[in-house]
């Protein structure tokens, strides 16, 4: 199959700011390539549209796989648009480890949504990224505030380290959990829990939703134990439907009513200055990892400390230390 021609710097910027959403896919495709070519005019492109960026609300979403999701997004994100505001939707898909394919099923899961030209579903694979959060996944949110998206929501594959990863890129972090899966309090983990803004107990309908009024009680009292956030924000525990839509309304007014607090009490400002310090730091690490792996001589002395790592007759904290010190060596004589 014939690769398709990248457009020109000028054309991917000019596409962006337009709100052209062919070219906003094949933007956010060039911001997740590896190339060093692409990579070079991403970062171009990512320097011209950034004054066009940090006008929406960006909405962090996680939970355990099962716990809905993507039928919560599909329904909160239509009552989103149905307030006159465009949406777009990063969902960060599960990728295998084996061969590093990824499901990429939320267009399917998020039928309607994504039928919408209000909406805008976007999703990528996580890679081998921390917690399963996209390497690319802030410069795709900022293309899309670009492209003139008033609400970013970022769906993340709820495995653990994520939770913690999409905090440090959104405004509001929003947790889903379940009703009846076991001993909630228990199940909680602790990080988790002193980040999330709003801990939202899904799928309370049907016989489920008596169940889902004490899981409130429950985590609306182990809320109480943990110390009070530095921006005087009091994280809620509220109960929804993704299926019928019951309670979601209640949760954009929360939203809302957030951004204004955190408005007038310089918090808003402050976390995003924050967060842009975080992202040149993650960025340097990705640069520095990639640039070393890219790098020939490295990549052939890899290849002959594998065999005597895997054998166990040499330390990998030692050879990872000796690797290390080669490529200094190389960068302070100028090499290759």
């Amino acid at each position: 199959m014939k690769r398709r021609k990248r457009l020109s710097e000028k054309e991917y910027i000019k596409g962006v700011l337009a709100g052209d959403r062919v070219v906003l896919s094949q933007a956010i495709t060039l911001v997740e390539s590896a190339l060093p070519s692409d990579q070079t005019i991403a970062e171009e492109v990512m320097a011209a549209i950034l004054p066009y960026t940090g006008k929406s609300i960006r909405v962090g979403i996680t939970g355990v796989p099962g716990v809905g999701k993507s039928t919560f997004i599909e329904r909160f994100g239509q009552l989103v648009i149905g307030e006159g505001l465009k949406l777009a939707v990063l969902a960060v898909d599960p990728s295998s480890q084996a061969n590093k394919g990824s499901i990429l099923g939320d267009k399917t899961r998020m039928e309607t949504l994504s039928m919408d030209k209000r909406a805008y579903i976007r999703p990528s694979p996580s890679g081998v990224t921390l917690g399963g959060v996209s390497a690319r996944t802030r410069e795709a949110m900022l293309l899309c505030e670009a492209a003139g998206f008033d609400v970013v929501f970022i769906e993340t594959v709820g495995v653990g380290q994520s939770e913690i990863a999409v905090k440090g890129m959104v405004d509001f972090f929003l947790l889903l959990m379940l009703a009846g899966a076991g001993d909630e309090l228990q199940g909680i983990k602790k990080g988790i829990i002193e980040i999330c803004d709003a801990l939202i107990i899904n799928k309370a309908d049907g016989e489920n939703t008596e169940a889902a009024k004490r899981a409130k009680r429950e985590y609306a009292n182990a809320l109480h134990l943990f110390p009070e956030k530095g921006n005087s924000w009091v994280p809620q525990v509220m109960t929804c439907s993704g299926l019928t839509g019951d309670g979601l309304e209640a949760i954009w007014e929360m939203v809302q009513s957030y951004k204004e607090q955190m408005l007038l009490n310089g918090y808003f400002e402050e976390n995003r200055a924050e967060q842009r310090v975080s992202w040149m730091h993650d960025h340097i690490g990705y640069l520095l990892e990639s640039t070393f792996y890219q790098n020939e001589s490295i990549k052939e002395s890899i290849k002959q400390a594998l065999p005597q790592i895997k054998s166990g007759n040499v330390s990998a904290i030692k050879k990872a230390r000796e690797l290390v010190q080669i490529f200094i060596n190389q960068i302070q004589s100028g090499e290759k």
